[in-house]
């Protein structure tokens, strides 16, 4: 299934879930930069992206501004919900989305979205609510392995590497 719309969690998709914390009380995420390659890879095959997180950061902010992410919803605490309204914005059904989740409030919307992963290391109960476990750990590079999956499932990859080449030429 070629997705109309990928969506994505944060936090253990990619990060790898931990909160950093310094003395001063400012909180800290390590982002992998292997998952703007999917990001990349999204924009070259017309596919829009999308965050929905529970978390509300401006580091989040942040790295989707420098991606130029589409969509970033913070803060969210029905996911199900924010999908709906975004995919009935775009005119599109949720089983026309791609989604990647790792976590117990991630499952409502795992239910209602065409295709679903995990990360590698999301915990074992999320295997029913998945299509697909990956071979990364959240914060390892676990979003742009989604893609590339999603991308060969559909016979894209090849011609995405071949568009990316000939962009930089």
């Amino acid at each position: 299934m070629l997705p109309k719309l990928v969506l994505t969690d944060i936090d253990g998709v990619w990060t790898d879930g931990g909160m950093y914390y310094g003395e001063d009380g400012q909180e800290f995420k390590r982002f992998s930069t292997y998952d703007s390659v999917g990001v990349l890879f999204l924009r070259l095959n017309n596919i829009p992206l999308g965050i929905i997180t529970g978390e509300d950061t401006t580091i989040v902010e942040r790295r989707a501004r420098k991606l130029g992410i589409e969509y970033v919803y913070q803060g969210v605490r029905n996911k199900l919900q924010k999908a709906r309204e975004l995919t009935a914005e775009l005119g599109i059904a949720l089983r026309d989305v791609a989604y990647i989740g790792d976590e117990i409030n991630d499952i409502p919307l795992m239910e209602e979205c065409g295709y679903v992963a995990v990360p590698y290391d999301a915990p074992s109960y999320m295997d029913k609510y998945a299509d697909f476990r990956l071979d990364v750990r959240g914060g390892e590079g676990a979003f742009k392995e989604f893609i590339i999956h999603l991308l060969k499932q559909n016979g894209l990859y090849e011609k995405t590497m071949e568009k990316y080449i000939l962009s930089r030429r």
